[in-house]
């Protein structure tokens, strides 16, 4: 049975069609989520100062300032949740929204219960705490799992929730490879966008991302992270 969401998780729907607005509105609605809409990016911001948001859905064609624009913009300063909708002849936007911070994307048109499933995945990943007590080190690098935070010389590196999420699933298996269907799997990400995940991630942990030290690609096999536990009370041994 598939479970209500909490009522008070407060999604933004940000579309220029009146039509799409009112009938996202009234169907998620209608599926527990409490819902506000805008009409273009700048209505969207207004909004985000006064009202606090779980996710947001965002249309990538708007005149004025384009959904991947908006989605550059917010990703600049926190990590909620984006997911996109797309024409699905824009290949080009819905991979460039995923480099720009996306955390999904959805083509038009679409069932409405695809999208209600997207949104429970994204949201899923986004609330995911994980009882492990250790950190990952890799370089000048910690991270920790169950925070999602990533600190290294220069202080804390801002994450996605994927990106975390994909930083999570590896490091669950240090040091082993883990193929692209297993990532997808435990990250709930389409399969297609983990590469995707993982050239954005790479940009920000690796000195030379195109020859990566700890972010490996293993032939065949799909991905590792060459870093070793450590919990915060060991000592060092003797």
């Amino acid at each position: 049975m598939q479970r209500t969401p909490d009522p008070e998780l407060h999604l933004l729907v940000i579309d220029d069609d009146d039509r799409i607005r009112s009938l996202l509105k009234k169907y998620l609605g209608s599926k527990g989520y409490r819902v506000s809409t805008a009409s273009n990016a700048a209505k969207a911001r207004k909004l985000m100062k006064a009202l606090n948001f779980d996710l947001l859905i965002v249309d990538i064609m708007m005149p004025g300032e384009s959904g991947l624009e908006l989605t550059s913009s917010i990703r600049s300063e926190n990590n909620i949740p984006i997911l996109l909708l797309t024409a699905k002849s824009e290949a080009d936007e819905r991979i460039e929204g995923l480099r720009l911070g996306a955390d999904d994307y959805l083509g038009k048109p679409f069932e409405p219960e695809e999208l209600v499933l997207r949104i429970a995945a994204i949201l899923r990943r986004s609330m995911r705490v994980e009882l492990d007590g250790s950190l990952l080190v890799f370089g000048d690098w910690t991270f920790n799992p169950v925070t999602g935070e990533l600190n290294g010389t220069k202080g804390r590196i801002s994450l996605t929730d994927s990106e975390a999420n994909l930083l999570r699933a590896l490091a669950k298996t240090p040091g082993e490879p883990v193929s692209r269907l297993n990532l997808s799997q435990d990250t709930d990400a389409a399969e297609r966008s983990v590469d995707v995940q993982m050239a954005r991630l790479r940009r920000k942990i690796e000195s030379d991302p195109k020859n990566p030290r700890y972010l490996q690609t293993i032939r065949g096999a799909g991905y590792r992270l060459l870093a070793k536990p450590e919990f915060p009370d060991d000592q060092e041994q003797q």
